[in-house]
């Protein structure tokens, strides 16, 4: 069996990861590894209450479809789901779903790694804090860690 078109989604709503992988995989037989990644919003050691994600609409779903994409012509994979939550997040909550199929499972872990990588640096998101005081933060800036790990494939 071909591979599928990637899945993605940019929602409010929760997700199930139960659910998502099922309906990657039903039906199929050629799927060799899963690898699921769930992003949650931490409470930073209980300073926060929640996260405020913003997102620019369409740009979002389309640069986050190219990124599928790539990964799933460059490891091969047999389908891929990417799902990215917007507005209030609270601690605990889930924020991004990252779905890879694949018939070996490094491709697998490979993809759901390259996926996460360029979704934290490249899809138009923005994250804002919450406190536990009922202050609202800054906007978290960019990390160079997050640039480091996508460059990695870069140089591959």
């Amino acid at each position: 069996m071909n591979a599928a078109e990637p899945i993605i989604r940019v929602q409010s709503e929760d997700f199930d990861p139960a659910a998502e992988s099922l309906a990657l995989t039903s039906g199929r037989k050629d799927i060799g590894a899963l690898v699921s990644f769930v992003g949650l919003c931490r409470d930073e050691a209980g300073t926060l209450a929640a996260l405020e994600l913003e997102h620019y609409p369409g740009m979002a779903e389309a640069e986050m479809r190219r990124i599928a994409e790539i990964a799933m012509s460059r490891f091969s994979l047999l389908g891929l789901t990417a799902i990215h939550r917007h507005g209030r997040i609270e601690a605990g909550g889930q924020i991004v779903l990252v779905i890879a199929a694949a018939p070996h499972r490094q491709a697998a872990f490979d993809g759901a790694n390259f996926v996460m990588d360029f979704l934290k640096t490249s899809a138009p998101f923005w994250k804002k804090e919450h406190g536990r005081d009922g202050r609202s933060g800054n906007w978290i800036a960019a990390k160079d860690a997050d640039d480091s790990a996508r460059d990695r494939w870069i140089k591959e």
